[in-house]
This record gives structure tokens, sequence and C-alpha cells, in this order.
């Protein structure tokens, strides 16, 4: 029979599996490890279907394919072609988000597969100008504004101005929308005055 002390230590051991998923715990021994990707280890090219695709050399000389995968910016504004994460999808038939691996700067790769990737990023990180603001309405706890852009006059809603309007170090002010949609304001104060009223208390 177990002394009292042998116990209070078994009830004091870890229970991981009560703690996860299974998906979660499977997730955590099937973790991808991020590799550096250069032009020795990896090649980017269309799908049959359009999509971008990976092919991936490890360090055994093994290769595997990824048949899509998603290309992030680690720094959108301030570093636009450096750190480039690639990513599996995040979905249940095709990966879960983890990342593939880093390209430390896009200049290091062959001239066709920068305007792959750029034309990716293009469409992903497409950012209008504003240049001029129409209105700024608070309803129901939301600020829509309503803009002209560079793609056109346009309204979206904003959960929180103080936080969604982010001023940069070179002057440029990055707003972003609840839907995750990026506008950008090259220089608040060359828009005319009453554009720059309705923001100058978010700024």
């Amino acid at each position: 029979m177990p002394t009292a002390t042998e116990t209070k230590k078994a009830d004091t051991k870890p229970k991981v599996t009560e703690d996860y998923t299974d998906e979660e715990i499977e997730a955590m021994f099937n973790k991808r490890e991020s590799v550096p990707l250069t032009m020795e280890n990896a090649r980017f090219f269309l799908s049959s279907g359009g999509l971008v695709s990976l092919e991936l050399k490890n360090k055994n000389g093994e290769t595997e394919t990824f048949e899509r995968v998603v290309i992030i910016r680690s720094f959108p504004v301030s570093n636009p072609d450096e750190y480039i994460s690639i990513r599996e999808p995040n979905t249940k038939r095709r990966g879960n988000g983890a990342e593939i691996g880093m390209i430390k700067n896009l200049a290091d790769f062959d001239e066709a597969t920068v305007q792959l990737l750029n034309t990716e990023l293009d469409r992903r990180y497409f950012t209008p100008e504003i240049t001029k603001i129409f209105s700024m309405k608070e309803k129901f706890g939301y600020s829509y504004c309503e803009a002209m852009t560079s793609a056109g006059k346009t309204t979206f809603v904003l959960n929180n101005p103080y936080s969604n309007f982010r001023k940069l170090e070179n002057g440029s002010v990055l707003i972003s929308d609840m839907d995750g949609n990026c506008f950008i304001i090259p220089s608040p104060e060359a828009l005319d005055k009453a554009s720059y009223k309705k923001i100058e208390i978010y700024l």
C-alpha cells in the first residue's frame, strides 16, 4: 500500500493529456522546424492550378514538395523584402499554418523567383493610398470611415481607431480595418485641412 508521501507525489505529476486535445498533442510531436530558405535548397514555382508551390531539399538531399505555400512579410512596411516567412496553409486538408522556412532577403533569389513571390505578396498586401477623408462617424461602438483612395471611393469599419491608426517611423500612417484590410496615408499633413481634422485626434 503506497504511503501518504507517495500518493502526494503521484497526484502532483503533470497530466499532459488532460491539458491538450488529441489534435494539439499530435501537432506538438509533428511540429515542423523552420529552416533558412536559399537558392540552394528551395525552388518556387506555379502549380498547374496557379498556386505558388515550393520544392524543398533537406540536409539529407531528400526533396519535399508543397503544393501551396503562404507567403508573409515579417515587416511589411519597414522591410518588405527581408525576412519573408513561408508557411503551410492553415487548413485541415493542407497543413496547419506551420512555418516551413524563412527567406532572409528576396534579393538572394533569381529574378524569376523574386517576380513570382512579389506578385503573390502584392496581392496579399494590397494597400490603397488614402487621398481624402469624407467622414468619420461612430455608430454602435464602431467607427465608419468614408474615404477616397488610389483604388476608388470606399467605406471601412474600425473597432478602435486609436489602435487601428499606426504612425510609422517615416511619418506615414497605416490604418487597418476590422476585416484585415490596410490603407496608408503617406503624409497626413499633406491632406486637405478638412480631411486632416477628421483624423487628427487618432494620430
